[in-house]
This record gives C-alpha cells, structure tokens and sequence, in this order.
C-alpha cells in the first residue's frame, strides 16, 4: 500500500481511538495479536498454497522486491512460475507473462539544494531534510527558479461546488504555495479527486505557474510524522516513461516543487499578512483565502536521472464464450514493495508479507480454484503489478496499455495490503457503492457467507490511493478489498489489530511471513474473488457506473 493511503489510514485509526479505548465488553479482548502469539496453522490446501506463496514472496532472498531492483525481477519470476504451474495462459507480451513498464527513475540529492525565502530585507533559508525537500524534478537535472510566491490555499478550483481557491489571484510567473487536500465540506468522492498532487499540479500549471511549494498542515503530519519520511529521502521516485524517453505527468512548466515540514511553515509565511497558524485553523474551518506573499522564493535542487525498466507479470484464463471472450475481468495485487533501507534491530529488508506478498497469494489461490470448473463466458485476467508504492504506475500502464488478451476490460478486482491478523467475520468491499459491483458482492458474499462492511472511514477514500484508481481513471469500474472489521472470535479485534499493524509494521523489515496471519480469512477471501470472477464473468451485462455517479461522469465514458 503507497504510503499516502497508509498515513490516511492510520489518521483514522488514531481519530477512532478513544471510541476503541473505552471499557471493553465482557468476555471481549479489543487487544491486537502479536508476533509472539501463536501464529495460525494453515489447515486447508488452500490456507498451505497461499502460506507457501507469502513465505517464498516475503523471502530475505527477494530483498523486499523494489522496483527495477534483483529482487522484484525474482520475485515476477515465482508468479510467472505461479501462473504457470495453475494452468494459465501467457497474456503479456511476446508470448510470455510478461509486460515491460517503461520508468524514469528521480534521485534528488543534498548538494545544491534550496528554498530560500527573501522578504523585506532579509533572507531565510530553510534546512534540508530537516525543514524541506525538493522533489525530483524529472524533466532537467539541475534546476533554479526565483519567483514572486502567491498563497492559493488548498489549490482547488470545483466550479460545480462553487468552489475556487485561484479567484482574484495571478500566478503567471509566479510560485505557488499551497496547502494538500480539498474542503472538509466536499463529498468524500470530490475531497478525494481534488486532494490528488496531480490535479493540484494541473490546475497550476493552467494559470501560469512556474514553482510549487507544498506546505504540510498538522494533520498531514499526524499520521506520518515529517522526521519519519524525510528519513527516506534518498529512495528513488519514479514516473511512467513516454517513447520519447520523457516522464509522463511530469509538468515540465513547473521548474522546481518543494515540501517543507508543517513546524517550518512560519518560515515560508514570514512578515506575510496571516501566520501558519492563522491558515491552519482557516484550513480547519473551511475559510481559507488565497493572498500575494511579498518578496521571492528560490527553489533550487539536483536530480539523477535513469531510464529503467520493470514488470507486469500477466496470466489469463480465456473465456469459454466466444461472443464474450473479448471482455475480460481484471484482478490486479501489487507485487512490488519497498526494498532494502536503514536497519532495525539488525535487519535492514522490508519484506513486506502483508503488503502485499499476501494480496498476491490470495489472488494466486483464487485463480487456482478457478481452474477446476468450467470457465467463465468472459475471460479473466490476473496482473501482479509493479511501482504500486511508486504511484500505481504498473497498473496505470496495464490499465493505459493493456496487453491484447485483455481485450475490453469490464471490471477491476484489486487486493491490497490485507490486515488479516485477526479473525473476521466479514470483508470491506472499498468503493462497491459506486458500480454494478455492489449487486455482484452482495450475491456473492451470501453464497461464501462472509459479511460485508461498509468503509469504516469513507472521509479518507481509500478507493483511489491503490491500484483500482488506476483503472477507475480508465473509466473500468471497481472494487478494492480490504480485510474485515468485524471479530469473529469475541475476543481479538480486527480493527485494532490493523492500528496495530500500522503503527508497528507497516514498511518495516518486521513485515514478515511471521506475523500470525488468519490462514482461513486468507482462504475465504480468495473464495470470494473466485466467485466474483465467475459471477461477472458468467453475467449477461458487464458492470455499470452507477447513474449520477461522480467518477462514473468523471472518467466512464473513457473508451476501454
């Protein structure tokens, strides 16, 4: 799971805390499991393939599978042997598994970089890591750009809302400093359109913008605290790569973005006409206007460039209607994590068995049982994905340019990161609400009887920081599966058990086969995608947005 729905995540659990802290019922233990425990046994086929598969994925040996590194090529090697061993047909490239996902690679470094704030006189210059980051600039190595800086609040223009944080500002020419997310009043789906960097880039790069300097609030930060990422910050970015060896969304006419830690934003607004901590309550209120800062900002920085390559690995099961072999249901799983980094306790590999060895291994299982009855009229795809922590790109490049036994794509089934580490009785089926999708697990889950939750914290969408906002962007409608919320034991509490998870394990080397993963919640949740599979593949329609659905209008009439 990327890391931004990971602090989204944890920000919700934090704000549901005191509700779970309160006396517990009797004979319930609201207590999370720990690697001390004893772990689950496997007991079925099943519940052992899928052990076997997080055992060999989350391997020391496969370095904690980054992207374009030794490891992950291991590691897309196992599925491919995976996918072959279950019987699936090749569906990448030249006749393999395989799909080659063209990347730029950004490494920014110390030496030269900058954001200097010059203003009546006098000169801030705000410290690296420590106060600021550049991001990587994937257009030119080295880049300076010295501008006057315009406020612009949160940078959201939603005319349908009657929203527009750019009224009576010019930025041509000028840098741009910004808050990150959207109006607390905004519906959950456009808080979370408009909450995208990308969007926010878009819409000032239209009005003339030359820089951008993201400001971090408080509640940025209390999920994922600035001295915890700016730790990481010699990690590689990355950005999908064009045929002309260019990044794409890269936005060239921004010659230099920044971040600067939510306790270094009085320095930004030095000697300006409202303090960082007068917009942080106006953010929190919803009355945030834009203003004209004086003076100049300097954004400097140095950026290592490198075309790299890595993969999607693919497998198909054909569809046995010839009418509707063409259309496929696509399940996707993020095969990549985040590779080898400082050490704890003595180990330095972010395994990540959890996020998302275990998502890979369930889909695996579910395309196993899948095999042993006849298939589906339409066919179906399964994709491990690449560069997920990198920005879903694997799955927007899958999703942009899929291979030719994909055919139409009429839904997408992602699993990401299941927190299965206590046992449930239901499945969160994130964003069902928006599509057909719902009638299909709602039929689906009384025939395995599971329950279905809803999302225990829409306000933070979720739905669109995994690899099915990829596709959604697409216009192919779907569905993100989460682990369930509710205890099936009375005793051990799923949702404190993710918040547990969170806090202690979440890209971290102790991400390990170890951790007392439910065997059997494992096995149900890929019974369950096997019956999906059959269900929309066996269906005489393909799903459908819902009508007046917000991103059914926003990207469902995109041609797939």
């Amino acid at each position: 799971m990327s890391r931004s729905a990971f602090a989204l995540l944890l920000l919700a659990l934090v704000a549901c805390q005191r509700e779970e802290a309160a006396p517990a019922k009797p004979g319930l233990q609201v207590s999370a499991p720990t690697p001390t425990e004893a772990a689950p046994v496997p007991k079925t086929d099943a519940e052992r393939r899928i052990a076997e598969d997080v055992k060999q994925l989350a391997d020391d040996r496969m370095e904690g599978r980054e992207t374009g590194t030794r490891g992950f090529d291991l590691a897309a090697e196992y599925v491919a042997k995976r996918f072959r061993e279950i019987g699936l047909a090749p569906a990448g490239e030249n006749g393999s598994y395989f799909q080659t996902v063209p990347l730029l690679e950004g490494r920014i470094a110390k030496e030269g970089a900058e954001l200097r704030v010059k203003r009546n006189g006098r000169e801030i210059a705000l410290r690296f890591q420590d106060q600021f980051l550049p991001a990587a600039n994937f257009n030119v190595p080295q880049h300076r750009v010295e501008a006057p800086a315009v406020f612009v609040g949160q940078g959201v223009h939603a005319p349908e809302l009657d929203h527009d944080d750019f009224a009576g500002l010019d930025l041509k020419g000028r840098i741009a400093v910004v808050f990150g997310g959207a109006p607390a009043r905004f519906d959950n789906d456009r808080r979370a359109f408009y909450s995208s960097s990308r969007e926010k880039l878009r819409g000032l790069v239209a009005r003339g913008a030359v820089g951008v300097v993201f400001v971090n609030t408080p509640e940025d930060e209390a999920g994922s605290p600035w001295a915890q990422d700016a730790a990481n910050w010699q990690e590689s970015s990355m950005r999908l790569r064009g045929a002309d060896g260019k990044g794409l969304w890269t936005f060239p006419e921004l010659q230099g973005i920044a971040w600067v830690s939510a306790a270094s934003a009085d320095l930004v607004f030095a000697d300006g006409p409202r303090t960082a901590a007068q917009l942080f309550d106006e953010a929190r209120a919803g009355t945030l206007k834009g203003f004209a800062l004086p003076g100049t900002l300097t954004l400097a920085g140095r950026t290592t460039l490198k075309p790299i390559e890595s993969r999607n690995v693919v497998a198909v099961l054909p569809g046995s209607d010839p009418a509707l072999a063409g259309e496929s249901t696509v399940f996707t799983a993020h095969l990549d994590h985040i590779g080898i980094g400082a050490a704890v306790e003595g180990d330095a590999i972010r395994n990540g068995a959890l996020d998302n060895a275990l998502g890979v291994a369930i889909m695996l299982e579910a395309a196993h049982s899948l095999m042993y009855l006849e298939a589906p009229r339409r066919s179906t795809v399964f994709v491990a994905t690449t560069a997920e922590e990198k920005g879903l790109l694997g799955a927007e490049w899958f999703a942009t340019h899929p291979t030719a036994a994909a055919g139409t794509m009429v839904a997408n089934i992602n699993i990401d990161m299941p927190v299965l580490l206590a046992p449930s009785k239901d499945v969160v089926p994130v964003g069902v609400e928006h599509s057909s999708l719902r009638q299909v697990l709602d039929m689906v889950a009384k025939d395995v009887r599971v329950d279905l939750s809803p999302d225990p914290f829409p306000e933070d969408v979720v739905f669109v920081r995994s690899d099915q906002y990829a596709f959604i962007r697409a216009g192919v409608p779907a569905v993100y599966l989460m682990g369930g919320m509710v205890s099936a034991d009375g005793e051990r509490d799923p949702k404190r058990a993710l918040q547990n998870f969170l806090r202690k394990h979440y890209h971290q080397p102790s991400d390990e086969a170890t951790l007392p993963i439910v065997w059997s919640d494992a096995g149900r949740l890929a019974k369950l995608n096997m019956r999906i599979a059959r269900m929309i593949g066996d269906a005489k329609d393909r799903p459908t947005w819902n009508d007046g659905d917000f991103f059914g209008g926003k990207f469902g009439a995109r041609p797939r």
